[in-house]
């Protein structure tokens, strides 16, 4: 079925404290309309602490976990347990977590979980730095990017983990990268995760206005310029990689950078060295993928 056709029940009501053209909040949104009512969200501290609403009120039907930083996949672990033994065993578990909650404070967690192949979904919504604490760097943030941590006249030189690579080294049940921008793709992959039982992650690029510097209409549209440009590819993995979507012609990646004021900083022969490592990893990708 696809997007378009879709009538299903809406788990994120209005009340919301998401900012505007917030992709994390839309994102959400669809994700537990693939998953159905029966799911738990294991949540740790990261912009959704907030957008789901101040205790004891929340925006969003399905019930919620609130964790520390470091704690979503090991919470929803707890979760999936005390549901087994109550038989509860058709409930979904998802954490849900920010970058920084992911590539960072709560890697360790999530590396035993996926070593464990503990039965839950883990989804990073990525919004490629620390927003809700300030903009600070996270090891996500892509270089050239600017934040509130980044010194003057040193921009950031590192280039954006490869977490994909670190979690299907694990051999997870399934693993997925995708954007809300591409709705067909997004459930899809929503709907095929939940479908499977053991350890499962999906990869969410996730646009942050206030924090990628740009206007709140543009969120959906620097998401598809990501992934025409090949800065974040659609992939799947279920023992192979897949590229899910390629596009006809990679956009060039200035289309991408002029958008968002984070990259305003970058002058021209940065822009070009960072396409041609950008256009030679999605070939390299395109080369070796099944």
């Amino acid at each position: 079925m696809r997007f378009s056709e879709l009538k299903r029940q809406e788990q994120l009501n209005s009340g919301h404290l998401a900012c505007p053209g917030c992709a994390a909040s839309l994102s959400m949104r669809h994700a537990l309309k693939a998953l159905g009512g029966e799911t738990v969200v294991v949540i740790p501290a990261c912009c959704w602490s907030i957008i789901s609403g101040t205790y004891p009120t929340t925006a969003l039907s399905a019930p919620i976990l609130h964790t520390p930083f470091e704690t979503a996949a090991s919470s929803a672990t707890g979760v999936r347990a005390a549901l087994d033994m109550k038989g509860e065993f058709n409930t979904t578990v998802m954490a849900w977590a920010g970058d920084g909650g992911t590539f960072d404070i709560g890697l360790q967690a999530l590396s035993g979980s996926l070593e464990r192949g503990d039965n839950i979904i883990y989804v990073c919504y990525d919004n490629e730095a620390y927003m809700n604490t300030g903009i600070q760097r996270s090891s996500a943030t892509p270089a050239g990017a600017w934040t509130t941590t980044t010194p003057r006249g040193k921009p950031i030189e590192n280039w954006k983990k490869d977490l994909f690579s670190i979690v299907i080294a694990h051999s997870p049940a399934y693993a997925a990268t995708a954007t809300i921008a591409y709705p067909d793709d997004f459930y899809k992959k929503f709907e095929k995760a939940r479908s499977i039982k053991g350890a499962r992650f999906i990869h969410l690029l996730s646009s942050c206005p206030p924090g990628w510097k740009m206007a709140e209409s543009d969120s959906i549209k620097s998401l598809r310029f990501a992934v025409e440009s090949g800065i974040f590819p659609l992939l799947e993995w279920d023992g192979k990689t897949h590229l899910t979507y390629t596009p006809e012609k990679l956009i060039p990646i200035a289309e991408y950078f002029e958008i968002q004021g984070r990259y305003k900083r970058l002058d021209k022969e940065r822009i070009e060295e960072i396409q041609r490592l950008v256009r030679a990893h999605f070939e390299k990708l395109k080369g070796t993928v099944a």
